[in-house]
């Protein structure tokens, strides 16, 4: 098992079958940076073409179509003081009858301090002059696995190989499953946000570049379909589409192979479980697909299958 330390060079604005920026073994550590949504590094000076950049892709030993790839994000920081948002609610979160009542949104722009773990809008309104500081609660916004097809698909989205998920619950400590589609699997990742409110409803959390340290394990012979995740008391399982129905439709799904194959649970004593014990979060309602997290405890789930 190898610690790698990667600083990229160049970024994608899709994620797809890219030449590869390294290659790594099951096991691997790899310590990077990632700059932020309008490609902004660390200086807070733009390097690349925004639009969610993505750093990688990273190339794992031995992932063929029909593996998953164990992704444990082992640390993540904001490695500036200065990050930034949109002011406004997007016109489709709201009532069609209230857009027009909506002001003209803008960027404001926010000090992060990573070690207080606080953000702070730097010129609040009158109406806010009384808000403390935010705790900050870094996570991935953006990021997933070369898809099937040689397709390259943008960071502006999400489907099943993952992409832009936005969901809050992909933060420190917590391991990513995804699908491996093509040889080497092809692993990206970007989008830092500071911290982001359920559905990142103004198209944007505390943007900002990160430091960000991953370990990827390689489960051979293990297929899944959509994203899954656990962290120390749930997993989780990921729909990415739209409408939002669909998304419940996918991650629905999802869970129910996932404790029928790891947990043993045959159909009608899963709906049992999850009819009265689900949590559904949810995670980008801003870009064309949408994203639903389905959850359980695992307090409540049976001796699982190793893997």
């Amino acid at each position: 098992m190898t610690h790698h330390r990667f600083a990229p060079t160049r970024f994608h604005n899709a994620i797809g079958s890219h030449e590869p920026v390294l290659r790594i073994a099951s096991g691997d550590s790899v310590s990077t940076w990632c700059v932020d949504a309008r490609g902004r590094d660390s200086h807070d000076v733009e390097i690349t073409a925004r639009g969610n950049p993505q750093t990688g892709p990273f190339y794992i030993e031995g992932a063929a179509p029909g593996d998953t790839i164990a992704v444990h994000l082992d640390r993540m920081r904001p490695n500036r003081p200065r990050g930034w948002s949109n002011s406004v609610i997007a016109p489709w979160i709201v009532d069609a009858g209230f857009v027009h009542s909506m002001p003209r949104g803008k960027l404001d722009e926010w000090d992060v301090d990573a070690t207080a773990g606080t953000a702070t809008l730097r010129v609040p309104s009158p109406g806010l002059q009384s808000l403390r500081p935010l705790p900050i609660d870094p996570m991935l916004g953006c990021f997933g696995v070369a898809p099937p097809g040689g397709q390259a698909i943008s960071t502006a989205t999400s489907s099943t190989h993952g992409g832009n998920m936005d969901y809050r619950g992909f933060r420190e400590g917590v391991t990513v499953y995804f699908p491996v589609f093509v040889e080497g699997a092809l692993f990206h990742l970007g989008d830092g946000h500071a911290v982001q409110g359920d559905g990142e409803i103004v198209g944007t959390g505390i943007e900002i570049s990160f430091d960000v340290t991953f370990t990827v394990r390689l489960i051979k012979d293990w297929a899944t379909n959509w994203p899954r995740a656990e962290n120390a008391t749930d997993i989780m399982t990921v729909g990415n589409a739209r409408p939002l129905d669909q998304c419940v439709q996918h991650a629905t799904t999802e869970m129910l192979i996932w404790l029928h194959e790891d947990f043993g649970l045959d159909s009608e004593d899963a709906s049992r479980l999850l009819g009265q014990c689900i949590r559904y979060d949810l995670g980008n309602i801003f870009d064309p697909a949408y994203t639903m997290v389905a959850r359980v405890a695992k307090s409540l789930l049976p001796t699982r299958m190793a893997r």
